[in-house]
């Protein structure tokens, strides 16, 4: 007897089998595109990590991962200094559009620009639903050099008005 984890149905479309209760998207046109989705991070993306170096080496500590929940929001940002009450997301410009690198695929155009519609929708409420609660909320793409991230970063910090190092 197979689970409904194991049970597959067909898909209209494109004729190739997917697990049930999996039509909400579709499949990648290619098998070297899906290699590429699956191999993007969620966390410790290169971009991430140059910073967070960068940021250890000149003597600053953080929380990498750290969950902030709020009334508004429950959240997971890149680097987090808690005293500071400073959230830094270092964005990824295809996935939460950039406006000067962004795209948009061309197959299955359809999913992707309300995915990453939804992306853009979700960064604004979550910025907002932080700022609402006393957080300083610092957005970085990830085309940003390192060291200009890491001075973006200082910067915001010394506006909190407190001593941290």
């Amino acid at each position: 007897m197979m689970s409904q984890r194991q049970s597959v149905t067909s898909a209209e479309s494109t004729g190739q089998l997917r697990p049930s209760g999996m039509t909400d998207y579709p499949y990648p046109s290619t098998a070297a595109a899906s290699a590429v989705m699956r191999a993007n991070r969620k966390t410790d993306t290169k971009p991430e990590l140059a910073v967070r170096r960068l940021l250890h080496a000149r003597g600053y500590r953080y929380r990498v991962n750290y969950r902030i929940k709020t009334d508004v929001v429950i959240v997971r940002p890149d680097i987090v200094f808690t005293k500071r009450r400073l959230a830094v997301f270092i964005d990824g410009c295809f996935w939460h559009n950039c406006p000067q690198h962004g795209n948009r695929p061309n197959v299955n155009q359809g999913y992707w620009s309300a995915k990453l519609d939804r992306n853009k929708q979700r960064d604004i409420l979550v910025s907002e639903g932080l700022e609402e609660s006393g957080w300083q909320v610092l957005r970085i793409w990830e085309h940003v050099l390192p060291v200009a991230a890491c001075e973006m970063i200082i910067a915001a910090l010394a506006n909190t008005h407190q001593r941290y190092r």
